[in-house]
């Protein structure tokens, strides 16, 4: 049977809207797949933060909102630890000179709320690199945060200032909408891990 002009022009119109569609409908499922960490650990469905209320390093708020806009990666630590927190800020420091600068916001979180002051907070992260954000705040607060975050410290008991901190030793990865979406544990591949962050930075947001 032969088709007039019109139901050729309705035919054409039709299989337009399906491809147009079809790669809609493509796009949205790739754009909500589950990441693929190398170095990590993906949590899928990712899971939102709780509200907090801290300070950073420069005496300003640091809230849920801080963390949204961009991909995070967060540590907890604190300024007298003698190895792991410098170790792991270096890398940190290392990371920030491979990826394009502000893509990911590197966080150290204290764990010793007592001794880290914003203050000191500022001069510690300053010998590690320029954008590295420190925050701190009241210990219920931390508390909470960390918590929430699946992770944990334990304060070891000592004479007056003379104490020390167990703390986990996880980076947390949190995405451009405040929410927890992988955690990398030591030891760190710097290279894997460059390469996975900067794979992110490139997803959609």
């Amino acid at each position: 049977m032969r088709r007039g002009p019109l139901a050729a022009v309705v035919l054409v119109a039709v299989v337009g809207i399906a491809a147009a569609a079809g790669a809609a409908l493509t796009w949205w499922m790739t754009s909500r797949q589950a990441i693929v960490l190398a170095a990590g650990t993906a949590l899928t469905p990712p899971r939102a933060v709780a509200d907090f209320e801290l300070t950073d390093h420069r005496g300003e708020a640091f809230t849920k909102a801080s963390l949204r806009g961009r991909w995070n990666l967060l540590f907890t630590g604190f300024t007298h630890c003698p190895d792991i927190c410098p170790a792991t800020l270096a890398l940190l420091a290392e990371l920030d000179r491979r990826l394009p600068a502000g893509s990911v916001q590197l966080i150290f979180l204290s764990v010793d709320p007592e001794r880290d002051t914003p203050e000191v907070i500022a001069a510690y992260v300053a010998h590690f690199g320029p954008r590295l954000v420190g925050a701190t705040g009241a210990r219920a607060e931390i508390e909470s945060l960390t918590a929430d975050l699946g992770l944990a410290q334990v304060r070891n008991p000592g004479v007056g200032s003379d104490y020390t901190v167990d703390h986990s030793t996880a980076l947390v990865l949190i995405d451009p909408k405040a929410r927890i979406a992988g955690y990398f544990t030591p030891p760190h591949d710097i290279g894997l891990l460059a390469a996975d962050l900067a794979g992110l930075d490139r997803r959609k947001r």
